[in-house]
């Protein structure tokens, strides 16, 4: 069980991850002892999975952002984990989801450009064999970057 100071410091850490014991309990009202120790099991215990910068997509050359719906045309076991390897070997697909409705997944993607999501698309989606069409949503603003999630 969580309680008001794990998430306190789980708040925290997602603003900023690099906040050291001594920052992390002023921050929360601890002692840097009881602050590293409660990260170290929050750590232990799974809650906190791992630690990540976050990059400016533009700096490291990624200009398009889009989002891709995938229906499948056969559902078999074998297939699904055919297009589960496709995924994993793509590293343009930063997020992928199963989905309830007509898509079965919803990827997604960055690319350098329009050009690198069109080859994503023609050239690794559509030929997989289970895959029957995909649709895709490029984004033109993002509003909101990945948030923290509410603790």
């Amino acid at each position: 069980m969580l309680d008001e100071k794990d998430r306190e410091i789980l708040a925290a850490l997602q603003e900023n991850a690099m906040l050291t014991s001594e920052a992390l309990g002023a921050r929360v009202y601890l002692s840097p002892s009881q602050a590293a120790r409660r990260r170290q099991r929050l750590e232990a215990q799974g809650t906190i999975t791992s630690y990540r910068a976050r990059l400016d997509p533009a700096q490291i050359g990624l200009g398009v952002q889009a989002f891709v719906q995938v229906q499948m045309g056969t559902h078999t076991p074998d297939g699904a984990k055919s297009f589960k390897r496709l995924l994993a070997a793509m590293p343009q697909v930063v997020n992928a989801w199963t989905l309830t409705g007509e898509a079965d997944y919803l990827l997604r993607v960055w690319c350098a450009d329009l050009s690198a999501l069109n080859t994503l698309i023609h050239d690794r989606l559509l030929p997989h064999p289970a895959v029957a069409r995909v649709h895709s949503q490029i984004v033109m603003e993002q509003l909101k970057q990945a948030a923290a999630l509410p603790v």
